[in-house]
């Protein structure tokens, strides 16, 4: 039982940091634009996309929230 708890670790956790990591990335990019620098609504409307969709989020928000400058 104890084995399959460790293996269970190990695959998750790789995705768990690449996920925290792309959240704390989107929302430090999102803090640092200002509001016309996004498409498709306001700071909030992208904070709560990019926590709520756990890996997605981020990703959505780096293609598609963001004006190309």
């Amino acid at each position: 039982m104890c084995y399959v708890s460790g293996q269970l670790v190990a695959l998750f956790l790789p995705l768990v940091v690449i996920q925290i990591t792309l959240q704390l990335l989107a929302l430090r990019d999102l803090i640092r634009r200002d509001a016309a620098q996004l498409t498709g609504g306001s700071k909030a409307l992208w904070a709560v996309v990019i926590l709520l969709f756990n890996i997605l989020g981020p990703v959505i928000y780096f293609t598609v929230g963001r004006k190309e400058t």
